[in-house]
């Protein structure tokens, strides 16, 4: 049961004060949020309570708003107040603005800030960001067969290649982790990501894909249109050469590739790590959110199609994708395409 108050210890109400006010916020089921007033001053609380390892996230998340804390204008809530025995963070209160059409271009501007924040000398603080891996593959590939679509040598080599230039990111970007719109807060002075308890360092691109993908780890899926796409996309490269002075590091295509892989990117996060929910998919469909597994598939295999189409060292992926969008549209054509904007 859900705590209805939080419990601040002695520190903590000696540093910020006593809570004079509180309200819960919906959040996952792994921590407590609430809406607070301490000695009249405006906070956001948060306790991680449950869930895999919650002392780790707590650390994790601690460390990555203090690193992220050095981007100028802010990307993060500031941190106010710690309490490690009970896992408890106390925030800044950010007041949000109405999300705009053109969110996305902002969104990608702050990611590119959140990611610039960190340097090679912080790879130490967090994990690195976890790769797909051989078995993701291959649960993909037998999907594409029992959909019909012929799985070539030649794009299984590809595949495997895309895999091993996965496996070693070269970057020390600061990635949020599960930088969903609603883990967003839209400002007048720009978007402040919120829960980075996931973060961990890595290729910036792998979350710059998030737009084009569809934001595969979140509820509210979305194909926004590609001007808006074209702009977020040069939004963020940009303002990661301005901030670092280099070219973000990592590859899009593969990125993409990389979220299509993933089985347990069609669930949400307390089903992953189960059963092979690409084989699920050829037999039964599920919503979660704005989209279906099936939509979620379709708009991946669409985009793969497409960020492929001009590579040549990845001709076979194309095809093999290609076919299977195909394959879906035959058995499914009902099948419509996920929503353009967040709701």
């Amino acid at each position: 049961m859900r705590p209805s108050k939080p419990t601040l210890g002695p520190r903590l109400r000696d540093e910020l004060g006593p809570v004079t006010w509180s309200q819960p916020v919906d959040s996952s089921p792994r921590s407590h949020v609430w809406r607070a007033e301490l000695n009249g001053t405006p906070a956001v609380i948060k306790q991680i309570d449950s869930g895999p390892d919650p002392d780790a996230r707590f650390r994790r998340e601690v460390t990555a708003l203090r690193l992220a804390a050095r981007a100028d204008p802010p990307v993060v809530p500031a941190i106010l107040g710690t309490d490690p025995g009970r896992r408890i963070l106390v925030l800044e209160h950010i007041a949000s603005t109405p999300r705009r059409d053109d969110w996305i271009v902002g969104y990608a501007t702050a990611l590119a800030r959140l990611h610039a924040a960190t340097t090679d000398h912080d790879r130490e603080s967090l994990p690195p960001w976890s790769p797909p891996t051989a078995a993701d593959l291959e649960a993909f590939l037998r999907l594409a067969r029992r959909l019909g679509a012929e799985v070539t040598p030649a794009a299984r080599r590809e595949l495997q290649a895309v895999l091993h230039r996965l496996g070693r990111p070269t970057g020390h970007a600061l990635l949020h982790g599960d930088p969903c719109p609603d883990n967003t807060i839209p400002t007048s002075t720009g978007t402040r990501f919120v829960d980075l308890e996931q973060a961990t360092f890595g290729d910036g691109l792998t979350e710059l894909a998030y737009l084009r993908i569809g934001f595969p780890t979140c509820w509210c899926v979305t194909a926004p249109p590609p001007h808006l796409l074209d702009q977020a996309e040069h939004a963020y490269r940009t303002t990661w050469r301005t901030a670092t002075g280099t070219a973000p590091r990592g590859d899009l295509t593969d990125a993409c590739i990389g979220w299509l892989l993933r089985g347990d990117a069609l669930v949400e996060r307390a089903r992953r790590n189960g059963p092979d929910h690409l084989a699920t998919v050829t037999h039964h469909d599920w919503r979660w959110g704005t989209a279906t597994a099936r939509q979620r598939l379709l708009h991946r295999l669409a985009t793969v199609r497409d960020t492929t189409a001009s590579r040549a060292d990845l001709a076979s992926t194309h095809a093999l994708a290609a076919a299977a969008h195909t394959r879906m549209l035959h058995r499914w054509p009902a099948l419509r395409p996920v929503p353009a904007r967040h709701p």
